[in-house]
């Protein structure tokens, strides 16, 4: 079987560990609330009326996508695309790629500080 992210993965241990993506959602988290650049996070209403669920969902689809099978992972972030395409027609606004690449680059930056703040300094390989 063929998996998205490999099993010796630096990825998978990172997001094996429940105290790091609680960090990692820490951090991300408030600085969602600062950046611009992805006020469609909050279009729903979903994310303040239930961040605990909102946290819960979104490392399932992490999940998901890390320690899946490679059909597994893409049929996950088709799901994502299909949610996220949802809030562009809601909103009558594309979501712009730039603002998918801010996320993307919070979730790496936070899951790089909080693993090196709560296991050990990562090699430049594993970053």
């Amino acid at each position: 079987m063929s998996f998205f992210v490999s099993n010796n993965s630096i990825v998978r241990e990172i997001w094996g560990k429940s105290d790091t993506v609680l960090f990692i959602f820490a951090g991300a988290s408030a600085e969602f609330a600062l950046n611009k650049a992805v006020d469609w996070l909050y279009f729903t209403g979903k994310l303040p009326s239930d961040p605990i669920g909102r946290l819960f969902s979104t490392v399932t689809y992490a999940r998901r996508i890390i320690y899946s099978s490679e059909s597994e992972a893409l049929k996950a972030i088709d799901t994502m695309r299909h949610i996220h395409s949802a809030v562009e027609n809601s909103r009558g606004s594309i979501i712009p790629d730039w603002a998918y690449r801010d996320v993307l680059f919070m979730l790496i930056h936070y899951s790089i500080a909080s693993f090196e703040l709560l296991e050990r300094i990562l090699t430049d390989e594993e970053k």
